[in-house]
């Protein structure tokens, strides 16, 4: 990941409703939302939804497929990955052993 891709990630994550709208979709792997039940479940407008979730598509954060007439967001776990790779890429100078208790953190989820 670029720094700039790294940036926009970041800034796109950089607003609660986004964030919410990020964890919610992580929550729902792999099967996504509705965007209207994205909406419905934060309590958004949908126009407002609407723009939350194409920022964090540009952001790499959320893809999109259609399915008939609905819209079915999920979250985009490789852009995740990149951008929680591109942060800890140079984790404690290459000495692994500093870095094994945010990687066992993490492990457990997965």
């Amino acid at each position: 990941m670029e720094k700039d891709s790294a940036i926009s990630a970041l800034g796109a994550l950089a607003q609660g409703t986004r964030l919410d709208v990020f964890r919610l979709l992580v929550r729902h792997e792999p099967d996504g939302l509705a965007a209207g039940e994205i909406a419905r479940q934060l309590d958004v407008p949908q126009n407002t939804m609407s723009a939350h979730l194409g920022i964090l598509a540009r952001a790499g954060l959320v893809r999109s497929d259609r399915h008939s007439r609905s819209v079915i967001y999920r979250a985009d776990l490789a852009g995740l990955r990149a951008l929680m790779l591109f942060l800890v890429n140079d984790c404690c100078a290459g000495s692994a052993e500093l870095c094994a208790p945010l990687v066992a953190e993490l492990a457990p989820c997965c």
